[in-house]
């Protein structure tokens, strides 16, 4: 049955420290990708429990929580709603009505209270007087006070009068509760003596010294009426023992209080209002150390941000390359020749200013502005830069492609980074982008182009070299790898070298290799599914998996068959290795193989596939490559993938 979005997005929240613990949101074509404050907040066992979650990576505050195609966009969605409208802790809908009579203070109060703290319910009151008073929590968080004293009414003749008026401000003769009153209402009782109502008119967040505290001593984050408001009646009732998590915490005399995470940046929020350093911390008490946390080395940490670059252009990638795929089907057959023209416009458009957007996610991804960097790294493919002379030659427009524009947008970010902290507060909005663009701009003309340029080329030389020389070691490597990297999350540092690659050959040679991994990983699944025969649950989830992977999604079968078992794993990485093989061995022939775009793998491949050939070959050897890899990774698991007791 298919899990309900909003509800495994809650779900997901809920594990992760909560929305506050949340600092950024973005998903893949299959996991959702989340930036945490503070990990150690984060309950990965929890989080694997949760229905839908096939699989998740802790890469310290980048985590990634895969949920498969067709879903991660919708948990997504169903994230960001969550984090942009969070529901109130009590499941009290934030724009609920309010009580329907007003609530004064000073009314006869004829009956006790309930006999436990009521988490956000507004406890009904006695007959209404002529002014509600601000020091009940009950008030509604609208509910505006006057600045001048209101003397209490509505006491009966035979009820005594208070004692004293409660002032609020006025010192404090006795401590606090003790502990906090995270908003809970609690049980009114009887009318009796005249006990203090001091524990009344303080807010949650206020916490009350053992000795008289004056007036103007209060912190800062308690704001006090202009003026004093006297307190008509007593409530007869003490203040929680302990915190009541969960529950509206009570409104001061002049509104609410805003919340600390709701101002700005999203933040985990302690007890008075400041950042929480560690999950479980109490007052005065050290944060919980986190338990199994492992950070991020700074390669993982690194390629992961330049992989979160190039992800969101994924879908731009699929669309032109199938479209370029359609295009050269068309031309070579002599088909529709008044359409070929407008499809090689339409497909080609994205590719010859991908730069741009490269720039602009840079600087989105490492805290600059991002049109800046967007407009840096269009220096890369502007026309112009034909006449531009480094060292004695020409650049060419997009010279040095996606990896000129990473380096240019990066160096825009800091450029703006330094010139934001010391350049006046009067002059930013002048001088801030004017120099970024400035310098940036020249240092990318006369560097950052010749450098990356001489890089991009010594991919692509070396891509063939390795595929004619060493074709079948190569196709060995990388078919038996890639399924690890997918485990990890880094198979999406990949993306500038095929992009690369595209750019300056027309097609990727590497990602037709590191397709057999997935193929092995289907025939390890097949082989299980044939084995296991009497594991009705696990057969299910390979029935349901498989079309996935067949089309080149290969997380469901990673997570939720191949890797729980541990030898599937390795034998369907020994299938993508001996299809990877097959497909370098016929590089070295002379047939290379490449995709046009890259993100389908499988057969959804096909239709992209393109070579020094032609698609023909491209596709025979391409096919041959995945029964290849079929075929070993079903061998090797159902002969090597079982402990040799394992029946079915």
């Amino acid at each position: 049955m298919r899990n309900d979005p909003a509800s495994t997005a809650t779900a997901v929240l809920a594990r992760v420290g909560g929305p506050a613990n949340v600092t950024s949101v973005a998903h893949c074509m299959t996991r959702l990708r989340l930036g945490l404050a503070d990990p150690a907040a984060a309950d990965e066992a929890a989080l694997r429990a949760v229905p839908g979650v096939l699989g998740v990576v802790d890469g310290g505050h980048a985590w990634q929580i895969v949920l498969g195609p067709g879903v991660v966009d919708q948990v997504t969605a169903a994230v960001e709603t969550l984090l942009t409208n969070p529901p109130p802790a009590d499941g009290t809908p934030a724009d609920g009505p309010g009580p329907t009579t007003p609530q004064t203070v000073g009314a006869p109060l004829d009956r006790p209270g309930p006999s436990g703290p009521t988490a956000g319910a507004r406890a009904p009151l006695g007959p209404s007087g002529p002014t509600p008073s601000p020091a009940v929590d009950s008030t509604p968080a609208d509910h505006f006070e006057p600045t001048t004293p209101q003397a209490g009414g509505g006491i009966p003749a035979d009820r005594p009068e208070p004692t004293a008026p409660q002032i609020v401000g006025a010192p404090l003769d006795r401590p606090g509760p003790t502990g906090p009153t995270a908003g809970a209402r609690a049980p009114l009782g009887p009318p009796g003596p005249t006990p203090s109502p001091a524990a009344d008119s303080t807010p949650a967040h206020h916490f009350e010294p053992t000795t008289p505290q004056a007036a103007d001593s209060t912190p800062a984050d308690h704001f006090e009426p202009t003026a004093p408001q006297t307190v008509g009646a007593p409530l007869h009732r003490p203040g929680p023992s302990g915190p009541t998590a969960g529950a509206r915490a009570p409104l001061g005399p002049s509104g609410p209080t805003p919340s600390p995470a709701a101002a700005g940046a999203r933040r985990r929020v302690g007890w008075f209002g400041g950042a929480a350093e560690g999950r479980g911390g109490s007052r005065g008490g050290s944060p919980r150390e986190p338990s199994g946390q492992r950070e991020a080395t700074p390669l993982q940490a690194g390629l992961r941000r330049v992989a979160s670059v190039f992800v969101p252009l994924i879908p731009a990638l699929i669309g032109c390359g199938i479209l370029a795929g359609v295009n050269g089907l068309l031309l070579n057959a002599g088909w529709l020749p008044g359409l070929t023209t407008a499809l090689a416009a339409v497909a080609s458009a994205f590719m010859a200013l991908i730069a741009v957007f490269v720039g602009y996610n840079t600087a989105k991804e490492f805290g600059g502005t991002p049109v800046l960097g967007g407009a840096v790294a269009a220096v890369v493919v502007y026309p112009g830069v034909a006449k531009v002379s480094v060292f004695g030659t020409h650049l060419s427009p997009g010279q040095g492609g996606v990896l000129g524009a990473l380096a240019a947008a990066l160096l825009a970010t800091r450029v703006e980074k330094w010139c934001r902290g010391r350049v006046p507060g009067a002059l930013d909005v002048l001088l801030t982008p004017t120099v970024t663009v400035l310098v940036s701009g020249l240092v990318t003309l006369y560097g950052l182009m010749y450098a990356a340029g001489a890089v991009a080329s010594g991919i692509g030389a070396g891509a063939d070299w390795l595929l004619v020389n060493a074709g079948v070691v190569a196709g060995l490597v990388l078919g038996g790898l890639f399924l690890p990297l997918v485990m990890l999350g880094l198979h999406q540092a990949l993306i500038p070298i095929h992009t690369t690659l595209i750019e300056q050959q027309g097609y990727t040679v590497l990602l037709p290799l590191l397709a057999m991994a997935g193929a092995g990983q289907v025939g390890a699944a097949l082989a299980v599914y044939v084995r296991l025969r009497h594991d009705v649950s696990l057969r299910t989830t390979i029935r349901s998996a498989l079309p996935a992977g067949l089309l080149g999604v290969g997380e469901p079968l990673i997570y939720g068959v191949c890797l729980p078992l541990g030898r599937p794993f390795l034998t369907a990485c020994a299938g993508g290795a001996a299809g990877g093989a097959f497909v370098g061995f016929f590089a070295m022939l002379g047939t290379k193989v490449g995709a046009t775009a890259i993100g389908p793998s499988g057969w959804a491949l096909f239709p992209l596939l393109a070579g020094d050939r032609g698609p023909g070959p491209a596709a025979a050897v391409y096919g041959g490559g995945l029964l290849t890899g079929y075929a070993v990774g079903f061998a090797a698991t159902y002969l090597f993938g079982f402990a040799r007791r394992t029946s079915g």
